[in-house]
């Protein structure tokens, strides 16, 4: 039987997902008129993770949809802000995303993070304990037994939180997660921890917060010029959302 030609229009927000050869705004390849549309968008590097509607003639299909001849498809992405099939919000990073998982902690987002986790580890983390995982593996965003996830952008820490806050716009609680460990912070008295301090941080700070999972003492030190700023831009960004 004659190879089908299937046409795919994908919105330029997709497109650098795409080989260089098909980075353009009509895509026509192969079909062998078995492979699902959703099979078709994902072998040209596109995760279905990154994907909203998948149109043809107008109409919505599901990526299960066995393309016919003469259809022309439309592979817009995600909408944002994104509803994450877990309530609340949680997180789950990749071994490459440390310093944004730090910076999601410190605005009090849920975000479970480790260094040395593979692929099969993380993906069954995420699914057991209902996070979405942030990667920008597209092969590991890729993986069928993946339940919820999404492709960082940005090559700066910076860049990539701006990203997650207006894909998933989660709810922020600064100053409420322990930046080492994700575990919850609270108020602790000064006598309660002055034994873990150096003699200048004693002297010089009076307000204290400690992680109730590994410990950790917090203070107001000589970076919390710096944090206090991550915070402000992400509350002004999520507020002028």
């Amino acid at each position: 039987m004659e190879q089908a030609v299937l046409a795919l229009r994908f919105a330029p927000e997709l497109r650098f997902f795409l080989p260089p050869r098909h980075r353009r705004p009509l895509v026509r390849v192969g079909h062998d008129r078995t492979s699902s549309l959703g099979h078709v968008v994902e072998s040209l590097g596109v995760p279905l993770t990154e994907v909203g509607p998948l149109r043809v003639g107008g109409h919505d299909v599901a990526p299960s949809y066995r393309p016919r001849p003469g259809d022309v498809v439309d592979v817009v992405p995600v909408r944002r802000p994104q509803r994450p099939p877990f309530t609340p919000v949680r997180f789950l990073l990749d071994v490459h995303l440390g310093t944004l998982a730090r910076r999601l902690r410190l605005l009090g987002v849920d975000t479970a993070y480790d260094n040395d986790r593979d692929d099969d580890a993380l993906v069954r983390q995420a699914n057991d304990e209902h996070r979405v995982l942030l990667t920008r593996d597209r092969g590991l965003l890729r993986r069928k037994s993946l339940r919820a996830g999404g492709h960082v952008r940005g090559d700066r820490p910076e860049q990539q939180l701006r990203d997650v806050l207006d894909r998933f716009a989660p709810p922020l609680r600064p100053w409420t997660r322990c930046l080492a460990c994700n575990g919850p912070l609270s108020p602790a008295a000064k006598g309660d921890v002055e034994d873990e301090l150096a003699a200048g941080t004693r002297a010089a700070y009076d307000t204290f917060a400690r992680c109730g999972a590994c410990g950790r003492v917090y203070w107001q030190g000589a970076h919390h010029g710096r944090l206090a700023r991550i915070v402000r831009e992400a509350q002004e960004r999520t507020t002028a959302e």
